[in-house]
């Protein structure tokens, strides 16, 4: 379990975009909720990444598949930063927040004066945090592969905001220089899907033409359970458990370091799952 500055207390959370922008879900999960295996309330959720400006990405609404393969055991996304921005976020989405029934987490990318000006936009609204999202493979942008540059982009935020600050970061970076630049800034570390290149170097990607894309699910457990473990050993701030995909991974995380835990791609491929599992575990 975590709790943020601001009083906020989580253990289970869903990663960004898995339930939308504002963490009811996707029109294909909530269905679900009328036979009761889908439940938004039972999360702190993390937004789709928003940016200052709108951003094309990979993703069409017309045809969501493009950009994302099923694997065994995981999925792979080339989804990008495809967003409509921040300026839509406000006014189309914060009017109907209520941090009651499903506390918010606003995932923000973009270069540190983007990131000030957009923390500073969020002060006023109804969540929880603001997570950045210092790590998302379907991007060709170097901005946030700098380690100096992410820990400039914390500094940037926090500046602008009191609200409770997670960083996403992912195997790619140096989390032993990232870890002791962040310490007094950031309240909890969450880890994104593992480029395609790290799991399969020698195989060519099914979204090959859209950039290869980010790997999660379990597939990806090895390199992300080992990253959450060198995080938790590194520093006292408490680590998000990835990857989550059958009940007893829960405990798993736990077992290595998490405080608490995130479900990401699962909701893909299983959306009825996270709720299973919170409930079953809640019911023990």
């Amino acid at each position: 379990m975590i709790q943020f500055s601001n009083g906020h207390i989580f253990e289970y959370m869903t990663a960004s975009g898995a339930l939308g922008y504002d963490g009811k879900g996707w029109p294909w999960e909530r269905p679900l909720s009328l036979i009761g295996l889908f439940d938004p309330t039972l999360f702190t959720s993390v937004t789709k990444t928003l940016t200052l400006h709108p951003m094309k990405g990979n993703l069409r609404w017309y045809n969501p598949f493009r950009c994302i393969r099923f694997l065994n055991d995981g999925v792979v996304n080339t989804v990008a930063l495809s967003n409509p921005g921040i300026d839509w976020w406000c006014k189309n989405i914060s009017p109907s927040l209520d941090s009651r029934k499903i506390p918010l987490v606003v995932s923000l990318f973009g270069e540190p004066d983007e990131l000030a000006k957009m923390a500073k936009m969020l002060n006023e609204f109804d969540i929880a945090g603001i997570e950045l999202n210092a790590s998302c493979p379907n991007t060709t942008t170097t901005i946030l592969q700098d380690t100096d540059r992410i820990i400039a982009s914390c500094k940037a935020i926090t500046a602008e905001t009191k609200l409770p600050l997670i960083l996403k970061v992912s195997v790619s970076h140096d989390v032993e220089v990232i870890t002791k630049g962040i310490v007094s800034m950031v309240q909890a570390i969450s880890i994104n899907s593992v480029p395609w290149t790290k799991i399969f170097p020698n195989t060519r990607s099914p979204l090959t033409q859209l950039g290869g894309g980010g790997i999660s699910g379990k597939v990806a457990q090895t390199m992300n359970w080992n990253l959450m473990k060198n995080i938790s050993d590194l520093t006292s701030i408490p680590v998000i458990g990835p990857s989550i995909w059958e009940f007893n991974d829960l405990e798993k995380v736990r077992t290595i370091g998490a405080k608490a835990i995130s479900f990401g791609s699962i909701f893909l491929r299983y959306p009825w799952r996270p709720t299973v599992y919170v409930r079953k575990e809640k019911q023990q």
